[in-house]
């Protein structure tokens, strides 16, 4: 796994829209300097990275570069009842194809 994006993920969730803009836009520039493609590991890894809302708009960046993957993200299975927005989200568009 890349070093930025082993970054990315030691620091876990994307905070949520009411953290201060210095934590938001250091996450956006670990975000920013992964590169794409994303092998299938690095895009595991990186979609435990969600967290509860989209803060602002950075969930979708992350989703987007999950999907550059060249590979479904494990697990492919329907998602609990307990799975959150972002892993239903990544079924729909790619997980059940």
């Amino acid at each position: 796994m890349r070093p930025e994006v082993q970054a990315f993920v030691a620091d876990g969730h994307l905070p949520n829209c009411d953290a201060d803009e210095e934590e938001i836009d250091r996450r956006v520039n670990q975000l920013e300097a992964i590169s794409a493609p994303v092998t299938a590991d690095e895009a595991d890894a990186l979609a435990a990275c969600f967290g509860p809302d989209d803060c602002y708009g950075v969930a979708w960046s992350l989703l987007h570069l999950i999907e550059t993957s060249p590979g479904p993200v494990p697990p492919v299975a329907l998602p609990g009842a307990d799975a959150t927005e972002w892993h239903r989200t990544l079924w729909n568009r790619w997980g059940n194809r």
